[in-house]
């Protein structure tokens, strides 16, 4: 029996510490390196046949360099990583985990969104200061308070995601539209279809979930911005070259759109001077919308049986 070189090269990405990569010892022999820059991806992938990672990129360079690989398993729903012209050139089998953080992406949507609905981060800051102690009555606010039911959510995509998101909103009363590729889709779920143009200029919440790719790059910029409603808020929870972050932040300081829940950027850490990082009525999250514990298993139980299948002559979630 052939006996297998399994690299993971960043592993920290998908377990910090509190998931268990030892299964995929069956199938050969495993080394995990925590984290890996790309120049260092062929040195430390040489002569493996298998390789897992969730960021690092390959390319013509890496893959030219890599004689004996035969298998990426990506770590992650997004497979913008890798070259995948480059990968079926040197005959190189990729494989995704689709759908694993679906409700826990969902779960960060409502949350950023009622963080701004109900400015509880500022709220929260302001009652340990003793905004409530020194306050005569038994209730105290400072920001104006919004209620949800009756307002519009627009949501930019309409994958697993969205329907998710879709249903969340319906529970609490929200209309729902949603622009998607197919712009000849009928209605799905009692969620209206429109123009993209009209999600901006409809809805009181816009939120994206669509992937990137050269087409939805800046897809939120200086032109949809103005589109929407000076009381609207957007959020964020796809990748953050979907949005032009100059515009973003021009937008919000300005009181073009009243706030924005984002917890993806273009640049990830981003910059000290990244201008989202201080523009009036942001809140970011540290692109943690996918990494509930419940989600990360689920995703290390998926890279572990498209291995297995992909070793049987069965792959399966395959992107090349």
């Amino acid at each position: 029996m052939q006996k297998h070189k399994i690299v993971i090269l960043d592993g920290y990405a998908l377990n910090p510490g509190d998931l268990d990569y030892s299964p995929l010892r069956q199938f050969g022999e495993l080394t995990v390196h925590e984290r890996c820059a790309r120049e260092e991806i062929p040195r430390l992938a040489a002569g493996a046949d298998i390789v897992l990672g969730n960021k690092t990129v390959f390319g013509e360079n890496e893959f030219a360099q890599l004689p004996d690989l035969k298998y990426i398993g990506i770590q992650a729903t997004g497979f913008n990583v890798v070259d995948l012209e480059a990968a079926r050139r040197h005959g190189v089998t990729v494989t995704n985990v689709p759908a694993y953080s679906t409700a826990s992406v969902a779960q960060l949507t409502f949350a950023h969104l009622l963080n701004l609905t109900f400015h509880l981060s500022e709220h929260s800051a302001k009652i340990r200061e003793g905004a409530w102690t020194r306050n005569p009555d038994f209730t105290w606010w400072e920001h104006p308070l919004e209620e949800l039911a009756g307002k519009t959510m627009g949501l930019i995509g309409f994958g697993n995601i969205a329907k998710k998101v879709a249903m969340i909103a319906q529970a609490m009363d929200m209309r729902v539209i949603a622009a998607r590729k197919n712009t000849q889709a009928v209605a799905e779920m009692n969620v209206e279809f429109v123009s993209r143009e009209d999600v901006f200029r409809q809805a009181d919440v816009v939120s994206l979930h669509c992937p990137a790719t050269p087409q939805t790059e800046n897809l939120v910029d200086r032109r949809t911005l103005a589109l929407m409603k000076p009381t609207a808020f957007l959020i964020n929870t796809a990748r953050g070259t979907l949005v032009d972050e100059n515009a973003l932040a021009e937008a919000l300081n300005s009181g073009r759109i009243a706030g924005a829940g984002l917890d993806v950027l273009s640049q990830e850490p981003p910059s000290v001077d990244d201008p989202l990082l201080s523009a009036k009525n942001c809140f970011c999250t540290a692109h943690i919308a996918w990494a509930t514990l419940a989600a990360r298993k689920r995703c290390l139980e998926t890279v572990i049986r498209n291995v297995e299948a992909f070793l049987a002559g069965e792959p399966v979630n395959v992107v090349s």
